[in-house]
């Protein structure tokens, strides 16, 4: 049982991965522009809108951007949250070298640069800080309900043995 389950999460944060790089990465591209990119000699649009200051994008959206549609910040912001909350869930389900908060996060962080690096070297779009702080707080939220899972078992199994005893 512990080896299908295995495979079934293997299998769901591969899906997961193809799914966000999908939307991080080849969003507005076609797949000619995506074969390019790799190969260096794309000379369509860059966006040199790279944020390297932490909190400005989201201060901007959440405070400044009133020339910007309302869902459209909403959108951005949380989209980048949601986004990393099953990598948060999945990977201390599919691996107890990821049963700690700082694990997840450090994970969750070390994949959201992966990504802003590749939009970066391959000019897929621009790179942002907030989305790297965005999304690895997404990550750490996908984290809280399989630590309190993780707590709440605990406890049972402490009350379980002490009915026992």
């Amino acid at each position: 049982m512990k080896i299908v389950m295995r495979l079934g999460l293997t299998i769901a944060l591969c899906f997961y991965l193809l799914i966000l790089s999908k939307l991080i990465l080849f969003k507005y591209l076609t797949i000619p522009d995506i074969i390019d990119h790799f190969t260096f000699s794309y000379e369509g649009p860059y966006w040199n809108s790279h944020n390297f200051i932490p909190f400005k994008t989201i201060t901007y959206y959440l405070f400044l951007a009133n020339d910007i549609n309302f869902n459209i910040r909403v959108e951005n912001l949380t989209g980048n949250i949601i986004g990393f909350v099953p990598f948060g869930f999945i990977l201390p389900l599919l691996s107890s070298k990821f049963h700690s908060f700082k694990k997840v996060t450090i994970a969750t962080f070390c994949l959201s640069m992966t990504f802003e690096l590749l939009q970066l070297i391959f000019r897929f779009g621009s790179f942002d800080v907030d989305d790297l702080i965005l999304n690895t707080i997404g990550g750490m939220i996908g984290y809280i309900p399989i630590k309190l899972a993780s707590v709440y078992l605990k406890q049972r199994r402490g009350e379980q043995k002490s009915v026992m005893d």
